[in-house]
C-alpha cells in the first residue's frame, strides 16, 4: 500500500518544519497563565512512528540528548532499545529496510548533504553505508522485496547529478547501474526493483526516458515544457504503463495512466475540477490502486477501492472529530500505523489491528499542549486587486474578539509550496500571545492549478506581493486588523516577502522578521545548490534572468531598495544554509545598519536552511517574540 516516490522537480525553496513541547508553568515571558514558548517549540514526547515489515516491533523518534534519535520496541510491549546516539543533529529520516535492519540519514550543520547509516533493531552493527565528503544520498527504491539491498542517487562523481546505485546493506559495496549525463532530475523503479524510467531536463522542457529492460537504452519518450508535466509514481502491477501525476492538456493535474512504450495517455484514473492531485496510493499486497489525495482546504480523498474505503471509514469513525492518516504498515497489511491530527493537536499515534479491529494508543506528540487551550484555523478568501480568488487561514487568539486586532502575516516558504489546514507551532503559539495570524496561499502557491501557479512567474515583489498587501488590507477593511499593529513574517521565500514587504509597501506594516531569506536574486540565482543548476533556466522563466530580465530583478531585489525600509527587521540566519546563502541576510543587514535602521541579527554557526537543533528554535523564537512585542506595542494582560 505504499506508493514509491514520485518523481518530483523540486525547485521548492522548502518550508520549515518545527517540533513543539512540553507542560504548562510560570515563565519570565508573561503572565503564570501562559503556554510557555518552550511547550510549542521543544522536540515532540515521541514521533516518526513505523512498524517492520513483519509486525514484530515497532519504532520511533524520541529525544535523546536533546536530539532525536530512533527507538525500537516489540509489538505488544512498552520496554524499548535506544539504537542510535546521535547528539550533534537530528536524525532526518528513517526506514525500515527489512526486518531485521533500519536506515537512517543525517546531515552536518544543515548542510543538507546527507549521508545514509545502517544499524541492527538491537543497535548494534552501526554502519555508515555513504559517507562521502561533500556528497548527498537520496533514496530511489527501499526494495522491500530484496532484503539486504537498496537504490540510491549520489552526486559523488558530478556535484550537479546524481547517478543511480544498488547498494548492499550489509557490506557496503555500491554497484552503478545508471550513470547520469548530466541532465537527469529523477529515476523510477518498476515492481521489480529494476531501473525502468528517468525524467531529464534541458532547463525548461521535461523529457520522460524509458526502457524495457535494464539491458536497454534508454530513450525518449515524452518531451513537455516544465509547465506541463506527466510526473510518474508507479508502475502498473504487470510492469508495463504508468500512473502518474499529469497536468498535460489540462489546468489541474490528474491521476491517469500512461503508456511509456508510446508516450500517450491511455485513461484519466481521477481529476477534480478545483484542485490538484499530489498523490495516488496502491495496495503491493493486492496489487491495486487504492486512493488519491488532494487539498481543498483540508486533505480529501479519493478512492478506487472499495476494500481500503471500508478500512479507511472504518478506522476513522474511531476518531469522530479529526482527520486520520496512514502512516505504515505491515507487508501483509494486517496490522497499520495510524495517525490523527487537528488543527489544535500536533498528532497521535495508534496501532490498528485489522483482525481484531482494535485500536492501541501508541503515544501523543506533545502531550504537554491541551486542545481546548489552542486556537482554532479557519479557512477564509478573499479577492486580489485583479480579480483573482486568494485563499488562506485565519487564526485568531482564542476568546478573543475578531475585531481590531494586533495581526500577524505569515507568509509561506517556496513560494512553490503552500499553507495546510493543520496544527502549526507557531501559529498557535503567536496566537496565544494574543495575535491574530493570516497564512495566504498567494498565486504560485501549489494544489490549485497550473493556471494559478504560472500567475506567479517573474512576479516576486510584484502581483506576488500584491496578494499579500491585499490581505493585509482585507483583514483591515473586515475590522479584524487595526492597521498600526500589523507585522509581517516569513522563512524562506517567506522571508523574502517580509523584506519585499516592509520595501515596497513601508507603511503597511509595523515591524517585520525575516527567516532565511532572499534579500538579492541575482546573488541568490549564483549560490544554489549545484544540483540545482540544471534547473536555472527553468528559474529564469519563473524568478528571472539575470541578464535578459536584469531591470525587473533589480526592481524585485530588496536589498537594492533598502533606502525605502522605515520600520524595525529582525533577520535570522543559518551559516551552514545551501540553498539561501548567509550573503543574502549580511547584504541586507549591513544595508540597514548604515541608514540607522533598527536591525536585529541572529547566525547560528550550526544550522542551515532553519533552526532545527532544540536550543536554538527557543533562541530564535524568544528573540522573535520579544521583537514583535515591543514594536507592536502589545499589552500582555
Amino acid at each position: 500500500m505504499k506508493p514509491k516516490n514520485s518523481i518530483l522537480m523540486l525547485l521548492a525553496l522548502a518550508s520549515i518544519i518545527f517540533a513543539s513541547c512540553q507542560g504548562e508553568k510560570k515563565t519570565d515571558e508573561g503572565n503564570k497563565n501562559e503556554i510557555p514558548l518552550e511547550d510549542f517549540f521543544k522536540n515532540p514526547e515521541k514521533s516518526g512512528f513505523q512498524i517492520s515489515p513483519d509486525g514484530k516491533y515497532i519504532s520511533y523518534l524520541a529525544e535523546y540528548e536533546k536530539r532525536m534519535n530512533i527507538f525500537v520496541r516489540e509489538t505488544g510491549k512498552t520496554e524499548a532499545v535506544r539504537i542510535t546516539s546521535e547528539k550533534e543533529r537530528d536524525i532526518s529520516g528513517y526506514f525500515w529496510a527489512n526486518n531485521n535492519r533500519i536506515l537512517f540519514l543525517k546531515d552536518a550543520g544543515g548542510d543538507e548533504n546527507f549521508k545514509l547509516f545502517g544499524v541492527d533493531t538491537d543497535g548494534k552493527n552501526l554502519k555508515a553505508l555513504t559517507d562521502f565528503p561533500s556528497v548527498r544520498t537520496q533514496i530511489l527504491d527501499p526494495l522491500e522485496e530484496i532484503p539486504d539491498e537498496v537504490i540510491i542517487g549520489l552526486n559523488k562523481r558530478n556535484p550537479q547529478a546524481f547517478d543511480a546505485y544498488r547498494l548492499n546493506i550489509v557490506t557496503g559495496d555500491t554497484v552503478m547501474i545508471a550513470k547520469n549525463p548530466g541532465n537527469i532530475q529523477g529515476w523510477l523503479t518498476d515492481h521489480n526493483g529494476k531501473l525502468r524510467i528517468a525524467i531529464a531536463t534541458d532547463g525548461v522542457n521535461q523529457i520522460m526516458l524509458y526502457r524495457k529492460t535494464e539491458k536497454d537504452e534508454f530513450k525518449p519518450v515524452l518531451v513537455t515544457s516544465f509547465k506541463e508535466q506527466v510526473s510518474p509514481e508507479f508502475f502498473t502491477f504487470d510492469n508495463k504503463n504508468l500512473i502518474a501525476n499529469s497536468n498535460l492538456g489540462r489546468d489541474k493535474s490528474a491521476a491517469v495512466e500512461f503508456n511509456p512504450e508510446t508516450g500517450k495517455e491511455v485513461k484519466v484514473l481521477y481529476e477534480n475540477p478545483d484542485y490538484d492531485l499530489s498523490n495516488v496510493a496502491y495496495s503491493k499486497k493486492r496489487k491495486c490502486i487504492i486512493s488519491a489525495v488532494y487539498t481543498s482546504w483540508k486533505r480529501e480523498r479519493h478512492f478506487f477501492d472499495k476494500e481500503f474505503e471500508t478500512l479507511y471509514n472504518k478506522i476513522k469513525d474511531k476518531f469522530p472529530g479529526y482527520d486520520v492518516g496512514i502512516v505504515d504498515m505491515t507487508k501483509e497489511e494486517d496490522k497499520y500505523i495510524v495517525a490523527t491530527f487537528s488543527d489544535k493537536m500536533q498528532g497521535v499515534y495508534y496501532l490498528y489491528d485489522v483482525a481484531t479491529d482494535k485500536v492501541e494508543k501508541l503515544a501523543e506528540v506533545t502531550p504537554w499542549l491541551k486542545e481546548e487551550k489552542m486556537a482554532e484555523m479557519k479557512p477564509v478568501e478573499y479577492q486580489s486587486r485583479d480579480g483573482l480568488k486568494i485563499p488562506g487561514y485565519l487564526t485568531l487568539p482564542k476568546g478573543v474578539e475578531a475585531k481590531n486586532l494586533p495581526v500577524i502575516i505569515n507568509v509561506h516558504g517556496g513560494p512553490w509550496h503552500r499553507d495546510s489546514w493543520g496544527y502549526n507551532p507557531e501559529v498557535q503559539f503567536l496566537a496565544s500571545r494574543g495575535y491574530a495570524v493570516l497564512q495566504i496561499n498567494f498565486r504560485g502557491s501549489t494544489g490549485y492549478g497550473r493556471k494559478f501557479w504560472e500567475a506567479s512567474f517573474k512576479q516576486w515583489g510584484k502581483n506576488m506581493q500584491n496578494d499579500i498587501s491585499d490581505g493585509v488590507e482585507w483583514l483591515i477593511k473586515e475590522g479584524i486588523a487595526d492597521s498600526k499593529k500589523v507585522c509581517i513574517y516569513g522563512a524562506s521565500y517567506g522571508g523574502y516577502a517580509t523584506l519585499a514587504g516592509l520595501t515596497f509597501t513601508p507603511d503597511l506594516y509595523a515591524c517585520g522578521v525575516d527567516y532565511v531569506g532572499v534579500s538579492n536574486l541575482f546573488t541568490f540565482m549564483k549560490t544554489i545548490p549545484p544540483y540545482w543548476k540544471p534547473l536555472l533556466d527553468m528559474m529564469y522563466e519563473m524568478v528571472g534572468d539575470p541578464k535578459k530580465d536584469s531591470l525587473l530583478m533589480r526592481e524585485a531585489s530588496p536589498v537594492f531598495h533598502a533606502d525605502k525600509i522605515k520600520v524595525p527587521l529582525f533577520v535570522a540566519q543559518g551559516a551552514n544554509d545551501p540553498r539561501v546563502n548567509k550573503a543574502e541576510s549580511d547584504q541586507m543587514v549591513e544595508a540597514l545598519k548604515k541608514r540607522g535602521i533598527d536591525v536585529e541579527y541572529m547566525v547560528k554557526d550550526n544550522e542551515g536552511h532553519g533552526f532545527h537543533n532544540e536550543e536554538n528554535r527557543f533562541d530564535f523564537y524568544r528573540s522573535m517574540i520579544k521583537f514583535v512585542d515591543k514594536h507592536l506595542k502589545k499589552q500582555i494582560k
